[in-house]
Parts: C-alpha cells; sequence; structure tokens
C-alpha cells in the first residue's frame, strides 16, 4: 500500500512539475508578446508578433493581434494620408487667397487717391477691414499647415521662459492697450530654464496672448510659477463649459471670434506637447484659465 502511496504522489508531483513549467513558458511567452507588442506600436515597422510555443490558446492571441496592428497600420496610414492631404490643401488655399486679397488692396490704395462722398469713404474703410480680416485669416493657414509639417524643425537649447514671457507681453502691449487692457504679469525673480525649442516657445506664448486679445473684457493676469507653468486668466462672458471644451478643436471659433480660423490654440497645443509640455483651459467663476506646462 505504502508503495502504491508513494508511487501517487510521485506522479501528482510530476503532474504538477509539468504544469509548472507549462505555465512559466506560458508567461514567458505572454511577457514576450507584451514586449514585441510595445515596440512594434512605438515603432514605423510591419513587424509582426511571433511566438514560440505549442500552446494553441497563445498562438491564437497572437494571431488576433497581428490582424488587430494591421488594421491600426492601415488606419493609420489613411490618417497620414488624409492629414498631409488636408495641410497641402491649407497651403493651395492660402496662396490662392493673397493673390485676389493683395489685387484689391492695391485698388483700394488707388481709391484712397480719389475724391469720393463720405459714404463711399465709409463704405471703402469697411471693404479694407474685412479685406484685412481676410489677409489675416491666409496668414494663419499657412502657419498653422506649416506648424503641422514641420515636426522635424524642433531644435532644443536653453530657453529661460522669464524672459521669453516678458518679451511676448512686451511685443503685445501696444494691441492690449489699444483694447483698454492692463495685464497683471507675475513672474519669479529665479530663472525658469527649460532645454526646449525656443521657436515653439514663442509662438506659443504669441497664440496665448493673441487669444487672450479675443476673449478678455478688459482684464488679464499672467503668471508664471517656478514649476514651468503659465496661467492666462481672465473674465469672459462669451465661452460657456461647452465651449471651453471645444476651444482647442481646429476651426472651432465662437460667435465673437469669427473673423478668426480658430487654429491659434490649436497651434499651441500642438507646439506645447512637441516641447513635452500640455496646454489645457478651464473655467473659474466666470473666469477662462489657460494653463500652459513646459
Amino acid at each position: 500500500m505504502e508503495i502504491y502511496l508513494i508511487i501517487v504522489i510521485c506522479v501528482l508531483i510530476l503532474v504538477i512539475l509539468c504544469l509548472a513549467a507549462r505555465i512559466i513558458c506560458m508567461h514567458r511567452s505572454l511577457d514576450k508578446m507584451a514586449d514585441v507588442l510595445g515596440d512594434i506600436i512605438g515603432a514605423d515597422t510591419n513587424a509582426v508578433i511571433t511566438v514560440d510555443t505549442s500552446d494553441r490558446h497563445i498562438r491564437h492571441l497572437a494571431s488576433e493581434l497581428n490582424k488587430e496592428l494591421r488594421r491600426l497600420r492601415s488606419a493609420m496610414l489613411r490618417y497620414e494620408h488624409g492629414n498631409n492631404e488636408l495641410n497641402k490643401a491649407i497651403v493651395s488655399i492660402s496662396h490662392d487667397l493673397r493673390t485676389p486679397v493683395t489685387a484689391i488692396t492695391g485698388y483700394l490704395d488707388l481709391l484712397d487717391d480719389e475724391e469720393v462722398s463720405d459714404d463711399v469713404r465709409k463704405y471703402l474703410s469697411v471693404i479694407r477691414e474685412r479685406v484685412e480680416a481676410v489677409r489675416s485669416l491666409a496668414g494663419e493657414l499657412f502657419r498653422y499647415s506649416v506648424v503641422m509639417s514641420s515636426e522635424d524643425e524642433f531644435k532644443p537649447e536653453t530657453v529661460v521662459l522669464n524672459s521669453e514671457l516678458e518679451h511676448a507681453a512686451a511685443v503685445m502691449y501696444a494691441a492690449f492697450a489699444e483694447k483698454g487692457i492692463e495685464p497683471v504679469i507675475i513672474i519669479p525673480e529665479e530663472k525658469v530654464i527649460r532645454n526646449t525649442d525656443r521657436n515653439s516657445v514663442r509662438r506659443i506664448f504669441s497664440n496665448m496672448l493673441s487669444n487672450a486679445l479675443k476673449y478678455s473684457q478688459g482684464d488679464l493676469k499672467i503668471e508664471l510659477r517656478t514649476n514651468g507653468e503659465i496661467l492666462f486668466a481672465n473674465k469672459t462672458d462669451m465661452l460657456d463649459a461647452t465651449d471651453v471644451g471645444r476651444l482647442f478643436d481646429r476651426f472651432f471659433t465662437v460667435e465673437n471670434a469669427r473673423n478668426s480660423t480658430g487654429l491659434g490654440l490649436s497651434i499651441a497645443r500642438t507646439l506645447a506637447e512637441r516641447c513635452g509640455g500640455t496646454v489645457d483651459a478651464e473655467l473659474r467663476g466666470g473666469n477662462i484659465v489657460f494653463r500652459v506646462k513646459l
């Protein structure tokens, strides 16, 4: 009886060892699949997941993952193609707009030298204003297409956010004064330094300040924090929570900003992400607060 018991125990131990070995092999295969999947998704490659196990369940899982990877690659290629076509169309449109706008501006300059009635002069002023708006839109479209297609132009260097923010605010001072806005600027004495692309930082600050001109109702607070967070806050009754959630969507504008393409904030967010940062917005008790983190 004892011999049979010993044999049973040995068989059980052998079975347990076999099962443990199989489980370990399965774990290793799954870990390898996870590593390979991460590498494939993070790289521009047509590689597929391969497994060195005979377990049909794991092989089936690998097969299904490869199917999804092929679908994902196909979707990404369609997106990249469509995005490239959109950028090309934007460049074409912006160039096509510039030619007639330049011609119209030239004729308006000629009409300024003519003797016309006050009513006609008023109409010409309105036309010139609208033409300048179209010129601005064309320029914004062109800048957007350049930003979206220039990922390789990122040039990291030592950037002092304090001085860049001061410079951006100084450049916009005249525009703020024209609208009766006296910005409150809070910049720490301690230098906030980042290794990033200087032109991207300048464009981010410029776009954020230009955006403040659209929505500010006479006030603007700009604050740089030592952790690299920059806040742009002002009162506004033009926006609600839904609008704030869509401010960074391409081509979204609110009624009071209909003369803009709505691309400024989208460009700022794209550039911030390339710099390893973020841009977001929220409503706080009647104030719109934009937060840039670099």
